[in-house]
């Protein structure tokens, strides 16, 4: 079984952990660096909802 946490390009994870956090900081979770397992279902699902977000608008912006 592989990992589902794994980064297709490595390089990459700076760069996405750094998007997490701008993304939590916009719908106001306090995401740490290391353990977040103390955060809700709720919280973790609107900063995983504000990047997809994100990442929408940015692809519309490009076509």
């Amino acid at each position: 079984m592989t990992s589902r946490n794994r980064s297709l390009v490595p390089e990459a994870r700076a760069g996405l952990n750094k998007f997490k956090m701008e993304a939590a900081q916009e719908v106001g979770v306090n995401l740490t660096d290391g353990y977040n397992g103390d955060l809700t279902s709720r919280q973790n699902g609107s900063v995983g909802g504000q990047m997809v977000k994100k990442m929408v608008e940015q692809y519309e912006k490009n076509l």
